[in-house]
């Protein structure tokens, strides 16, 4: 019985313990990461994606097996919620491109959980337990709260970028036309004064 808990448990600890890594991806880079994975086990990668300096918010998203067969493919996408079950041993390794892009840098933030060491005999009706099915259905809830909660800080940072940088061409737009206004002003009255200065002489 104490056996059967275990797992959930860990699945569940591991749930509350997972932490969102963020990379920058730069124009015609390839970001690429690795898990090692057992036969049965599974895996979910979320991800988010920012705009670090203009541009779209979307980048390209795959995961290959370790015959390098691809999994899954999201091309051009701002956010991605993928799951798989290994059918393989061996190393699974998924990858952001932003090679299609060729001035803006991506902020990415991912976030892989739900890596469990299945049991052999999970899948065996005889084995399962209540307890253990609502501590993996609580897993699952509290992964979805950390991707929701991961979608807002992401939608935040890049609103306040885009606010940021909207207030900055604001600022020097207005500046511009400030050095604009006092050259024409100058100009004007230089032209004027020497108009005038003619006018005497004639």
């Amino acid at each position: 019985m104490l056996s059967q808990l275990w797992s959930p448990l860990l699945l569940l600890l591991a749930a509350a313990l997972a932490i969102a890594h963020t990379v920058n991806v730069r124009p015609h880079v390839r970001e690429c990461f690795h898990e090692s994975l057992h036969r049965g086990d599974t895996m979910t990668v979320s991800f988010q994606v920012g705009v670090g300096d203009g541009g779209n918010g979307d980048i390209d998203f795959w995961l290959t097996d370790p015959k390098d067969s691809v999994l899954i493919s999201d091309l051009k996408s701002s956010t991605g919620d993928h799951s798989f079950e290994a059918q393989h041993d061996g190393t699974y390794r998924y990858c952001f491109s932003n090679e299609m892009s060729s001035i803006s840098t991506k902020e990415v933030s991912f976030n892989v959980h739900g890596i469990v060491y299945v049991p052999e005999n999970q899948n065996d009706p005889d084995h399962s337990d209540p307890v253990e099915k609502e501590i993996r259905e609580l897993a699952d809830l509290l992964n979805a709260v950390k991707d929701e909660q991961e979608y807002i800080v992401v939608r935040e940072r890049r609103h306040r970028n885009t606010a940021e940088s909207t207030n900055t061409r604001v600022k020097w737009w207005s500046v511009t036309q400030g050095i604009v206004l006092v050259c024409v002003g100058v100009f004007q009255v230089f032209y004027l004064k020497r108009f005038f200065e003619v006018k005497r002489v004639l």
